[in-house]
């Protein structure tokens, strides 16, 4: 057994990184899968999260997955202890992890371990409500006379980071910038991280045939299973579920509900390369059809070379 240094496959939804990992990891007893994403960590999503197959699971060890209810908020700062605690287990095994990773600020949080602000719920709800009353962009005036490196850093129409931002900086009292060097350095890491790229119109079609694939295995069950049932903020981010969700209300048909979530997804996609893409660490292998037959060797090597 080995306690090298853990392993990451990370990439776009649909490039494959699930099925290299659970090749490398059946080729190495001592090999334990860690799941880097934001959605797989909900209990009764699986098809919609493409979450790794019973039989899998068996195989070969999963961890971060099915940690919480989807009534549950989970956020990074719950993520980080929880993926923590799984690579340092791992280590203690004399195995080793090798990171499955689709959501780049969790996986930040492993390799560039952060200081966390907390949460204030009341604040956030507040500017929640003035973000859809006033326009996101209003907040975010505010938060560059309050944190103009903060400001600075995002878009004014991004709802998401600008509430966050602001929820940070009101409820603690000191500037969301304040909260260490960010997301812009890339210090050295133990971790060797590798990314599967695809061109873009060759990953659009696989996502397509992905969302068509979870549908004929039974995504709109699967939610229908969860209408009704309390759902967190959080939980309701997970692509294909807002818009089947939507589909069961008799907002649309079934067939716009599916086209809506390729073209999400596709746009999710880029946005997750451009985030990968800022850290140079990362060592990219170019896929032009077989993933696992063309990035295996090399994560052999990475493998053997590092014990």
């Amino acid at each position: 057994m080995t306690t090298a240094a853990p392993l990451v496959i990370l990439g776009p939804t649909a490039s494959g990184k699930s099925d290299v990992a659970m090749a490398l990891a059946m080729r190495h007893p001592g090999a334990e899968l860690v799941a880097v994403d934001a959605m797989q960590v909900y209990r009764k999503m699986d098809i919609g999260t493409a979450k790794p197959s019973a039989a899998d699971r068996e195989a070969v060890p999963h961890h971060c997955l099915d940690l919480v209810d989807p009534a549950d908020e989970f956020t990074v700062a719950d993520f980080a202890p929880a993926a923590g605690q799984a690579v340092t287990l791992i280590a203690a095994r004399k195995h080793r992890a090798v990171l499955v990773a689709g959501t780049g600020l969790y996986l930040r949080s492993i390799t560039d371990p952060m200081q966390i602000p907390g949460r204030w719920p009341e604040v956030r709800a507040e500017l929640e409500t003035r973000a859809e009353a006033e326009g996101t962009e209003a907040l975010h005036r505010q938060l560059a006379e309050l944190d103009p490196p903060a400001a600075a850093k995002m878009e004014p129409n991004n709802t998401r980071r600008v509430v966050r931002a602001m929820e940070v900086t009101l409820g603690s009292g000191r500037p969301f910038s304040s909260y260490g060097s960010g997301l812009d350095t890339y210090p050295p890491t133990v971790f060797q991280q590798f990314g599967l790229q695809w061109s873009r119109p060759r990953l659009a079609e696989r996502i397509a045939d992905r969302v068509h694939r979870m549908i004929d295995a039974g995504l709109v069950a699967e939610v229908e299973a969860l209408a009704g049932r309390p759902i967190s903020r959080t939980a309701r981010q997970a692509l294909g579920y807002k818009e089947i969700f939507d589909h069961l209300d008799g907002s649309c048909t079934l067939e716009a509900a599916v086209d809506t979530i390729i073209t999400r997804t596709r746009q999710f996609a880029v946005r997750q390369e451009r985030w990968f893409r800022r850290d140079p660490r990362i060592r990219w292998i170019w896929i032009e059809d077989d993933p696992v037959a063309t990035a295996l060797p090399e994560l052999e090597r990475a493998w053997q070379t590092s014990n």
